[in-house]
């Protein structure tokens, strides 16, 4: 199987990725908790923003580099959601739906990165 796409806005890792970001954004958009509140955002647009900007490396090397970085802001998405739950910022069915979203997204940048080292 050969990866690819004609724009970063067509892969369907993009597209959850933003969504989270706009999940994450509605649930704290009247969260007090600041600091919390910046984090965890900050992370989860990290995750679309680096798939973009990898993307527009037109380098394989790059964009596998930024795959990367975007997998691991999807781990302190979920690290961050886990701690959000735990202090009552959103229900346990919220923190279910987003962190399962955030281990799908993971998965398929690892899917990602895996076919993209494949190709030469």
């Amino acid at each position: 199987m050969t990866v690819r796409f004609q724009r970063f806005e067509d892969m369907k890792a993009w597209k959850m990725a933003d969504q989270m970001a706009l999940d994450i954004y509605k649930i704290f958009k009247e969260n007090r908790d600041y600091g919390f509140k910046d984090q965890i955002q900050r992370a989860a647009v990290s995750v679309m923003n680096n798939i973009a900007e990898g993307f527009e490396r037109n380098s394989k090397k790059a964009f596998i580099s930024y795959l990367y970085i975007a997998k691991g802001s999807c781990g302190e998405v979920r690290s961050l959601l886990t701690l959000g739950c735990q202090l009552g910022y959103f229900n346990h069915a919220q923190f279910e739906q987003l962190s399962s979203n955030a281990v799908e997204i993971s998965k398929m940048l690892y899917g990602l990165i895996s076919e993209l080292s494949k190709i030469d």
